[in-house]
């Protein structure tokens, strides 16, 4: 796209200083008179680029036109790198294109550590002994309808539920665990779609409306969050040692809330879950560890669960028979 090769013009001759018509043609791998017909358009359009004849010549930016163009500050840099220069596989080619073009427009001062950032760390989505996961051809559907801002009519299918149809505006695509989720507005408020349940979707023609002030990351954390309070239902104070604390948050991530310092190096925690029996489930491993605080209904699950542990296996306690039939 023209356009494209304009912008690229500029990030050049703003890193570079002064190009000649032969240096962009080969840079943008199109002709030298293709390339000299996009600096003209950039001088007639009013951009400051102006050819400079004789040897050592070419055109550059003019007088206060050579600044930073993209704006960004070493960490924006280096955070932009580090987001698109793991993605693998053919989806990581335009990213990776971009990199390499965008990193020409980059301050002297931090480039080459925007370029190291970009191979600080590699993503590999696919599984041992898998090829190359690509999008399905539905998300890359979607993702159009979201960038052209194009109303979509989706047939959706719940789980034991015939499809139906209605039409959204698309706001945004998430992948969450190898899961895509479509964000979009409907009649009745904006609601979220799993992408694998969708039977079928056509691109309307209908322009889709999307808020000015619309932020996906932000949509995506309060749709969590609803999640998460619809999954709990129940919630438990427990004790615990602080040295094992992450350990707990591991196991219960969201549903795990950090209280405050108890005595004895204890902190307090607020544990939560669909059921007390989910809860106990989690908690039975850690034996006299955990100290449960006013939840008979948590304890009485941890105490039925220890009951049947002493009723199956207390009769074992007093030797184990070894392999050869020795008691160890």
């Amino acid at each position: 796209m023209r356009a494209d090769r304009l912008v690229a013009a500029l990030l050049l001759m703003q890193a570079r200083g002064r190009v000649t018509a032969a240096e962009l043609a080969a840079e943008l791998e199109v002709s030298v008179a293709t390339a000299r017909r996009d600096l003209e358009a950039l001088s007639a359009a009013g951009v400051p680029v102006y050819p400079q004849p004789g040897r050592g010549g070419g055109w550059q930016l003019i007088g206060g036109a050579r600044t930073d163009l993209t704006g960004l500050t070493a960490g924006e840099a280096q955070a932009l790198f580090l987001l698109l220069g793991p993605t693998t596989g053919n989806a990581g080619a335009p990213a990776r294109s971009a990199l390499r073009k965008l990193v020409r427009a980059l301050p002297d001062t931090f480039r080459a550590d925007a370029e190291a950032a970009a191979d600080a760390v590699v993503v590999d989505p696919t599984r041992w002994g898998e090829h190359g996961r690509e999008r399905s051809e539905l998300v890359e559907l979607l993702q159009s309808a979201v960038v052209r801002r194009r109303r979509v009519e989706l047939a959706y299918a719940r789980p034991g539920r015939e499809p139906t149809t209605r039409r959204v505006d698309p706001l945004g695509l998430v992948d969450k665990d190898d899961i895509w989720y479509l964000v979009a507005g409907t009649d009745a408020g904006r609601r979220t779609f799993r992408v694998d349940r969708v039977v079928r979707a056509t691109v309307t023609d209908e322009p889709a409306d999307r808020p000015d002030d619309f932020d996906l990351a932000a949509e995506w954390e309060r749709v969590v969050d609803r999640v998460e309070q619809r999954r709990a239902g129940f919630d438990a104070d427990v004790l615990i040692g602080a040295e094992v604390l992450h350990v707990l948050r591991d196991h219960f991530g969201r549903q795990c809330e950090v209280l405050g310092p108890a005595d004895d190096g204890q902190v307090r925690v607020r544990l939560s879950a669909p059921t007390p029996l989910m809860i106990a489930q989690r908690l039975a491993g850690w034996g006299g560890q955990v100290e449960v605080e006013d939840s008979p209904p948590l304890a009485a699950e941890l105490a039925r669960i220890g009951q049947e542990l002493v009723a199956r296996y207390a009769g074992s306690v007093g030797g184990f028979v070894g392999p050869a039939g020795g008691e160890r």
